[in-house]
């Protein structure tokens, strides 16, 4: 799906302060920011791999070298910043300021797991300590012979 004008007129600034891009070394002509733009939408939309692209979008190894040149330079960053606020302004964008519970709930799931099989941080603290298990009491120590009555012949 091709980017309407108005698409096309948000993200063009951005694009246009990057340098220009060259053509190859084969004589090819350099490709337009929007016709790249339109190939990686198309690729990503369809989930096709990169040889499918249609030829109308140039070669796949150009619009993909671009995409990597994009994200490496900070350029999908400032598309992304761009589209962000000016959703905000069109009052698009729903802030929310909320903890997920279904987070809080595997957290702590999750670190009483690790207790249970000796490998959380209170396991880890009895053992420096010399005491074992969770609720931090001194470990069993057997009972020596002594103890028992019994003596070594």
């Amino acid at each position: 799906m091709p980017l309407t004008d108005a698409q096309w007129a948000r993200v063009a600034p951005v694009l246009s302060e990057r340098s220009p891009v060259r053509g190859s070394a084969r004589g090819e002509r350099p490709l337009d920011d929007r016709d790249v733009l339109d190939a990686i939408a198309w690729k990503f939309q369809t989930g096709l791999p990169w040889g499918r692209l249609p030829e109308k979008y140039g070669h796949w190894r150009g619009v993909y070298d671009r995409l990597r040149t994009w994200a490496l330079d900070g350029t999908w960053e400032r598309v992304f910043i761009v589209l962000l606020g000016q959703a905000d302004v069109n009052d698009d964008v729903a802030w929310v300021d909320e903890a997920d519970a279904t987070v809080v709930r595997v957290r702590q799931i999750a670190a009483r797991a690790r207790e249970a099989a000796g490998t959380g941080r209170q396991a880890a603290a009895d053992r420096q300590s010399g005491t074992e298990g969770n609720s931090g009491a001194l470990r069993p120590v057997p009972p020596t012979a002594q103890q028992t009555g019994h003596t070594a012949d």
